[in-house]
């Protein structure tokens, strides 16, 4: 299932906690695997040096319930090497089977463009053909050319609210742009999918999770079956 096919799946879940440690996050992800268009598999900041078992094991899971895998790959703004991220790639397929990958740290000005190309072209060859960038913020027009989803805002609910897009992305579907929202009020995480498409970003995430890695906090909707977040799209 390509992102374009993907009807109705509007969430992008960044779950970056362990199985062992929270496996009801991971189950509730598996439960709504119709409204889930990925879930970001990060084991150690990247696939780590080795097959993680817990992970592997939650993979298949998610796997089975029909719930597509992007493996997290750090690209530290264009310092690290094309050979660097695909080691990356090959792991995350040789360990966990990803339906595609989710480069983080992206850059967004024009002169790294060609290295982004590279890196989404070996990734397509290497079978895990849907191709996310992040660099959290619009970057230059061509990163969206190059990329099935370009994640045009990561950061805070406050920050989200006082976000404008620019006039280039009418120029492509919203369904090309994503939102990732931390520090959001509980309540007011089943708003972030509207807010998001007054953005042009069909495809969003919201968690109240704040610090360090405000991702290990699952939207509290998903426990709820997703009543809450459809109830208001």
């Amino acid at each position: 299932m390509t992102i374009s096919e993907a009807v109705g799946r509007r969430l992008l879940v960044p779950l970056y906690a362990y199985p062992a440690t929270d496996p009801e996050a991971w189950a509730t992800v598996a439960a709504n695997a119709g409204s889930v268009l990925g879930l970001v598999l990060n084991p150690s900041s990247g696939p780590g040096a080795e097959a993680e078992p817990e992970f592997v094991a939650a993979a298949a899971a998610l796997r089975a319930a029909g719930v597509p895998l992007l493996g997290y790959v750090d690209t530290d703004y264009g310092w690290r090497s094309h050979r660097e991220i695909v080691t990356d790639i090959e792991r995350y397929q040789d360990w966990y089977r990803v339906d595609g990958v989710f480069l983080d740290q992206v850059g967004s000005a024009p002169e790294l463009l060609p290295h982004y190309r590279r890196l989404a072209v070996a990734s397509r060859s290497l079978e895990a053909p849907q191709v996310v960038f992040n660099p959290g913020v619009h970057p230059d027009p061509g990163y969206a050319e190059a990329a099935d989803l370009l994640i045009t805002f990561e950061g805070t609910w406050v920050e989200h609210q006082r976000l404008r897009a620019p006039a280039w992305t009418s120029a492509f579907p919203a369904r090309r742009f994503g939102h990732l929202v931390h520090g959001t009020p509980a309540a007011q995480c089943a708003e972030v999918p509207a807010a998001a498409r007054q953005r042009h970003a069909d495809i969003s995430y919201a968690t109240p999770g704040t610090g360090p890695n405000p991702w290990a906090v699952l939207m509290p909707q998903l426990r709820c079956g997703l009543r809450a977040v459809e109830q208001r799209q």
